[in-house]
């Protein structure tokens, strides 16, 4: 007999485990519980909503209750609060918001997609009018309607994650100057801290303030306005205020069940998706799930992962065997011109683990540079020593990030290596890449510092030079330097220049080149070693120091 399969919580997770379930199941009774009025909708595109870049509502809305329940024949039941769960008598206590009725529901099996809400603290004035989160629809009718209204002229934005940058670009898109306020010294945690810098360069040329390294204190009204006040000293007056500090799993119904919780607040569940109750599962950014590359528990609050676990939920549930092998946490994010995106372990998590890595940059152009509209792009790889397996990547560009990131995120769950990404084969015109894809290139890099072809120096370890044995050798042309800078305390010896001026160079020192990306100090460490030299290349160039060491009006 086909079990009875009651499901809390609708949208990527819930939604996607009942289709699921009755594609499996034609005769199983499935009840979908929902406390707000939409079971699917597009969360993502919420701030592209509010920003108008997505004009509809209603294109918001993947589909209806009276539409799913159509197809799938599902008992959907919106405005329902489930209250409690009673694991012994196998029900869940219901509130209905509507008849204000509550009522006992049975189960068999019981899928938990419960969520997670956004973090607000417990600042003087985090309630007040003026001051919006952003997780529903509700939530984003609220922050249109008062900027269509109100025109405010700025904002602040609490928060440097995708949320938050997402929101400051379509703030600024209906006119509204914005200020990001974000406690650490970078936005977008999950990246390395030079990537993260090659962002922040991108919002603050697209006028976007950055506040880091300040914790809000409190919000208070002043002249019919906000003024935001930080732990750094710093008050920022402004019409609105969005707070995009985080989320938290809702997992107090699940807590109060007794079934087994992390550290962090989230549903402890095995590779099944099953919870510490047999008959119980949860899924999306409620759950601890495991790190596919470290192994360690981990929290992922994304949609493909909570679709991707959802379906398995819903095969176990119906007697079916199905596992989730982990996550990548692979994202991507939208920066006014530019991307932002990263899968895999990053740098700084690997290490807190204290497990061996290595990294390589490269900046590649999207696609043919003789083809108009080339753009670069910097690409950060993690790999293993000596096998070169590959941990992570990180990608911030313009055209073609999408593309790079997911061949990466595959070849990362492929267990590839640097070397396997020198031999693959994909596609090449010129509008879309170059004979060498930026993959093929990073690979090229990466094994090359595996082979002893190359040694690198990454930009954080320039601080701990030795003035009096390192000497710093800009390979650039002239040009570049007067537009762009140099790095204090180089000598100037243009990379056509080099081989001439050995001679004049004393053998009993260290030579760290660099150049813009890395390719002409790659060619000037050969040339200079292969002459009996000890040199070293800035790896990524004068780009990626730039990412890493930023000027200090960025802090705040």
């Amino acid at each position: 007999m086909s079990p009875k399969l009651v499901i809390v919580g609708g949208v990527a997770g819930g939604a996607t485990a009942a289709a699921r379930a009755r594609r499996l199941d034609e005769r199983a009774e499935i009840v979908l519980i929902e406390r707000g009025e939409y079971i699917s909708f597009a969360n993502c595109g919420l701030p592209y909503y509010v920003g108008r870049i997505i004009e509809e509502r209603d294109d918001l809305l993947v589909t209806t209750p009276e539409d799913f329940r159509r197809r799938y024949h599902i008992d959907i039941r919106i405005f329902s609060r489930v209250t409690r769960i009673d694991r012994n008598e196998k029900r869940i206590e219901i509130f209905d918001v509507a008849s204000e009725r509550t009522y006992w529901e049975s189960y068999d099996r019981l899928i938990l997609s419960p969520g997670a809400e956004p973090v607000r603290p417990p600042l003087e004035g985090v309630d007040l009018e003026n001051v919006f989160s952003l997780r529903s629809i509700p939530d984003s009718d609220r922050i249109k309607q008062f900027v269509d209204q109100s025109r405010p002229s700025s904002a602040v934005v609490v928060g440097g994650g995708f949320i938050g940058l997402e929101m400051a670009e379509n703030l600024s898109h209906r006119g509204v100057r914005t200020t990001i306020v974000e406690m650490l010294d970078q936005v977008l945690a999950p990246l390395d801290f030079e990537m993260a810098g090659l962002v922040q360069a991108h919002l603050e040329e697209q006028g976007v303030e950055l506040a880091l390294g300040n914790g809000v204190e409190s919000l208070a009204p002043k002249d019919g306005r906000l003024v935001v006040r930080t732990d750094q000293g710093r008050e920022i007056d402004c019409d609105l205020v969005v707070l995009s500090i985080g989320v938290r799993p809702e997992s107090v119904l699940a807590r109060e069940a007794g079934l087994e919780i992390g550290p962090r607040g989230h549903i402890k569940v095995d590779a099944s998706m099953r919870t510490s109750d047999p008959d119980i599962f949860a899924v999306g950014d409620a759950v601890e799930i495991v790190d596919f590359v470290t192994g360690q528990p981990t929290a992922v609050a994304l949609a493909g992962p909570a679709n991707k676990q959802a379906r398995i939920a819903a095969d176990n549930a119906l007697g079916r065997s199905s596992l989730f092998h982990g996550a990548l946490g692979t994202a991507i994010v939208k920066v006014f011109d530019m991307a932002a995106a990263t899968t895999g372990a990053c740098e700084k998590v690997l290490k807190r683990l204290q497990s061996s890595y290595r990294v390589s940059y490269t900046h590649s152009n999207s696609h043919a540079s003789y083809y108009p509209g080339a753009g670069s792009m910097a690409i950060k790889l993690v790999f293993k020593p000596g096998s070169g397996r590959l941990l992570g990547a990180q990608i911030v560009g313009r055209d073609g990030v999408d593309k790079r990131i997911d061949v990466l995120a595959t070849a990362i769950r492929a267990g590839m290596t640097v070397f396997d990404l020198e031999e693959l084969e994909l596609s090449y015109a010129p509008p879309y890449s170059s004979a060498k894809d930026p993959v093929n290139i990073a690979g090229f890099v990466a094994a090359n510092m595996l082979k002893g072809d190359a040694s690198n120096e990454t930009w954080w370890r320039l601080a701990e030079a030795d003035p009096a044995w390192d000497i710093m050798i800009d390979l650039r042309g002239q040009d570049e330097i007067d537009e762009l800078g140099t790095i204090p305390g180089s000598i100037h010896v243009p990379l056509d220049e080099l081989r001439s001026k050995l001679p004049e160079l004393d053998r009993s020192k260290r030579y760290l080149l660099f150049c813009a990306v890395g390719m002409r100090g790659y060619v000037g460490y050969r040339i200079m070693v292969q002459n009996g030299f000890q040199a070293v290349n800035l790896a990524g160039g004068f780009s990626t120091y730039q990412g890493g060491v930023r000027p200090e009006k960025e802090s705040g």
